[in-house]
């Protein structure tokens, strides 16, 4: 997929990421083949730290304060390994705009660095959100709800499918969905997940539950497992009553309803009811999935015919 930028140049998906990576990667070289262009390109310039400054829309918000301290140590004794990435600051003359690298910035400031090493790129407003984004996605310490929104960001701002963004990001498609489902969630659950109070597993299962607030209070306090929470969500949501009608209904099937339930479960490996109207044509298809994986290839399965 090719996207315009909005200034008429038109770039594939991932391209920001890979030429952010090949940037850093190649900053941390000294050019040695004595190609000037290139050196040039790739050598990093020691600017002082109070003319860098952050990029107003960086989707990151939260900085772990004590990974912070352990970093600005490691700066301390050994300097910054590798250059941030900048560019121009279009509201200030003289000055940079971290594209990316912030968590360095921030803790080159703690250990009382009076310069940084930085690396000066030209992007654009709509290059330097894209790139921010990806990056932020490629974090090792990522919650779940801060990587959902960086699907949807991508998605939304830049028209990026799940497919699209699979293949870019070395992720599955199903991986991505079922992170995006996490934003469906009430704020509250949401804020556990992100406080670490409940897991992605433990947010999937209550995604889909008539009262997930009271459910996820009732999970953190008890301390329920992935399986226990599971439970205590399909619980919710098939009144007794209910389970009893289709139990009786179920008994009332006749041998060809029973073969051709067994046949599609057997074609799609997920139980198949089928519930039909005595008297009329009607009646109801339903397929009972034990994971969000099986819901996604459930969903590739009918999409094959358009």
């Amino acid at each position: 997929m090719t996207q315009n930028n909005g200034n008429g140049k038109k770039r594939g998906l991932g391209r920001g990421l890979s030429s952010l990576m090949a940037d850093v990667n190649q900053s941390a070289e000294v050019p040695t083949d004595g190609d000037s262009e290139t050196s040039s390109r790739n050598a990093a310039h020691m600017v002082p730290i109070e003319r860098v400054s952050p990029n107003p829309d960086q989707p990151r918000r939260r900085f772990d304060e004590e990974k912070l301290k352990e970093l600005s140590d490691s700066i301390a004794e050994k300097g910054v390994i590798q250059p941030l990435i900048v560019r121009a600051n279009p509201r200030r003359d003289g000055a940079y705009e971290i594209v990316a690298g912030e968590r360095r910035w921030r803790a080159s400031q703690i250990a009382k660095l009076h310069e940084v090493p930085v690396i000066i790129r030209e992007y654009d407003d709509t290059e330097v959100l894209e790139i921010a984004i990806i990056e932020n996605i490629q974090r090792a310490d990522l919650n779940s709800i801060e990587e959902a929104i960086g699907y949807h960001q991508l998605m939304d701002k830049f028209g990026h499918t799940q497919e699209q963004l699979a293949s870019a990001l070395g992720k599955s498609r199903s991986h991505i969905a079922n992170m995006m489902r996490l934003l469906q969630l009430p704020q509250d659950v949401q804020a556990l997940l992100e406080q670490g109070e409940l897991s992605a597993g433990h947010a999937r299962a209550l995604i889909t539950s008539e009262n997930p607030s009271e459910l996820a209070r009732d999970v953190v306090k008890r301390g329920l497992s992935v399986r226990e929470t599971e439970k205590l969500a399909k619980k919710s949501k098939q009144p007794p009553s209910t389970k009893a009608k289709v139990n009786r209904k179920s008994t009332e099937k006749d041998a060809d309803t029973r073969a051709l339930e067994g046949d599609l479960s057997a074609a799609i490996g997920m139980k198949v009811e089928i519930q039909h109207q005595n008297g009329s044509e009607k009646g109801q298809l339903m397929v009972s999935y034990s994971s969000l994986d099986d819901l996604d290839l459930l969903c590739q399965i009918l999409s094959r015919g358009k």
